[in-house]
């Protein structure tokens, strides 16, 4: 199988880095064949702006008309155009970051904002009182699987349900729900390593043998089961859950489906 395998973080001897090239590695022997951006490698423009049209220069920059004009006519700058045809290609795509401020780092934020081309990843399919747009299951990316690989220095108690930071699974929601089930990935669970700045051999070969395991199943393992936006779940075009589906269930939870929450229609 093809994996793209988005990587972020700017010191290759860094823990990150160790992981990065031992999950490479392992995906390889297992057979697959592996397309890598290394994003700070790469030297990637975090920056959207009106640079990344080749295109006859506009008046004022409308960044979503811009990106819609500039892949429906070939004008993309030759690096966006790349890492769409990687995703084109891709069975399955990895995305392995430090968790710097609740989020992923800036140079992978821009990645995602100059790559997701309108028309591309979002802009696609009918609108009407039916549909809302190929979204949240749907779209050019559906058939794909997605998985995050995260790093962060606070404990595994500081992102519980009840833990100072929030619950893990919220800290992640808008990009595993956001970023990668809106364009129609299959989003499977994340792979989490906690306390990264405290680790010893013993404890980094366990965590590698863990992420074999989950390497191991890229292809098999139960996705997260997020809420499709066109399969029933929703009123459109409220796009709020309908009365029947989880009822009184209400944030992020709400979106990911439940049987023994949800009652028959």
């Amino acid at each position: 199988m093809q994996v793209l395998y988005v990587f972020a973080h700017p010191e290759p001897r860094s823990l990150n880095g160790a992981l990065k090239d031992h999950a490479i590695d392992h995906l390889r022997r297992a057979g697959h064949a592996v397309d890598v951006s290394d994003l700070y490698a790469m030297d990637w423009k975090a920056r959207l702006d009106a640079a990344d049209s080749t295109g006859p220069a506009a008046g004022r920059f409308d960044p979503a008309q811009a990106s819609k004009l500039a892949y429906e006519n070939g004008w993309q700058s030759a690096d966006i155009a790349a890492e769409q045809d990687k995703l084109r290609r891709a069975d399955a795509v990895i995305f392995q970051f430090p968790l710097w401020w609740f989020s992923m780092p800036a140079i992978m934020k821009g990645w995602f904002e100059r790559v997701y081309a309108y028309g591309f990843a979002y802009g696609v399919g009918e609108h009407s009182d039916q549909r809302w747009g190929d979204r949240y299951g749907e779209g050019n990316l559906a058939g794909k699987r997605a998985m995050l690989i995260v790093t962060t220095g606070g404990w595994e108690s500081h992102y519980s349900a009840r833990g100072i930071n929030g619950p893990i699974d919220d800290v992640l929601f808008p990009i595993q729900h956001g970023m990668l089930h809106y364009p129609g990935f299959d989003v499977l669970p994340p792979f989490l390593l906690y306390r990264a700045g405290r680790m010893d051999e013993a404890r980094f070969a366990a965590e590698r043998a863990a992420l074999d395991q989950r390497l191991d199943t890229l292809f098999t393992a139960t996705p997260i089961p997020f809420r499709r936006q066109n399969g029933g779940d929703y009123d459109i075009p409220a796009l709020t859950l309908r009365d029947a589906i989880a009822p009184g269930a209400h944030g992020f939870a709400a979106h990911v489906a439940d049987p023994a929450a949800d009652v028959a229609t």
